[in-house]
């Protein structure tokens, strides 16, 4: 499993690898990374950040939802990350509609499109992808037109599908498959964290839910491929599994709880040894 700084430089992360790796979450309550920082797509509301990349944008500069759209033509981390976030608000309007949010769940659908697919657009046109971004218009649609749990789930699970037909198609830099994942699996804990910290400081829902979305993805990420990850690295396959523990237990469902579980300190200390471990 290749492991390297480099990996993590090209993602646009800041010293010592303890902030967050790509810009958290999907908008504007969100901070920016002690690294590249987005420069064109903050809210009016939000104060601009003390100091900023000079990166020159492109297709709009990192985009919305945090991805460094620049580099995602040629680094398959970035490229899946950008696929990664966009299942995770998936994911959470799918459960948040099964928990009778149907308002949370029709922005959650939409939001991907805006924030991501849209900058990605030429990118996936120029790597052979067949554009979805209709899917995710039309499921949130739906949800506001009061399709059954059962129809928004299927129309989720066809979603999921077009993401893992995109996913077939990222670049090869030559960074090996289980090191790509482990890669994103740390952007998707990192989120996750982030998230619920702004959760703890906010009675908003969004955060939460953002959050619980990048969580379940991390987790299923892992489910997936925590053999691989464990054989090439053992080290890093604690680190995960710590913080997605801890994790579960800060996003236990789709809804969230009226008080909130966990220690931020402890979740943001262990999302920041997942970078570690993954980058060593």
């Amino acid at each position: 499993m290749q492991k390297t700084s480099k990996n993590w430089t090209r993602l646009g992360l800041g010293a010592a690898f303890a902030s967050t790796l790509l810009i958290a979450g999907c908008d504007a309550t969100q901070p920016e990374s002690a690294g590249e920082l987005e420069t064109n797509n903050v809210a009016a509301e939000t104060p601009p950040p003390a100091a900023a990349s000079a990166e020159p944008a492109a297709q709009g500069g990192e985009g919305e939802g945090g991805v460094a759209i620049t580099r995602a033509q040629n680094d398959p981390v970035v490229y899946n990350a950008a696929l990664a976030i966009t299942e995770a608000h998936i994911l959470a309007a799918r459960d948040a509609y099964n928990e009778g949010e149907t308002a949370a769940a029709t922005e959650m659908f939409a939001h991907p499109v805006s924030e991501v697919l849209f900058d990605m657009e030429p990118i996936f046109l120029a790597r052979g992808v067949t554009l979805f971004d209709n899917l995710l218009t039309e499921t949130s649609l739906a949800t506001h037109s009061g399709e059954t749990q059962a129809q928004i789930s299927q129309r989720t699970d066809t979603i999921i599908a077009a993401l893992r037909e995109a996913s077939t198609h990222a670049p090869d830099d030559g960074t090996d498959a289980t090191s790509i994942t482990a890669q994103v699996i740390s952007d998707q804990i990192d989120r996750a964290a982030t998230m619920f910290r702004i959760a703890t400081e906010s009675p908003e829902y969004e955060p939460y839910l953002d959050g619980y979305g990048f969580y379940k993805v991390a987790a299923n990420m892992f489910d997936a491929a925590s053999g691989d990850i464990a054989s090439a690295d053992p080290v890093a396959a604690t680190a995960i599994q710590t913080a997605l523990d801890l994790l579960a237990e800060a996003y236990p469902t789709a809804l969230r709880p009226d008080a909130l579980i966990g220690d931020t300190a402890e979740i943001t200390v262990a999302s920041s040894n997942v970078i570690l471990a993954v980058t060593n």
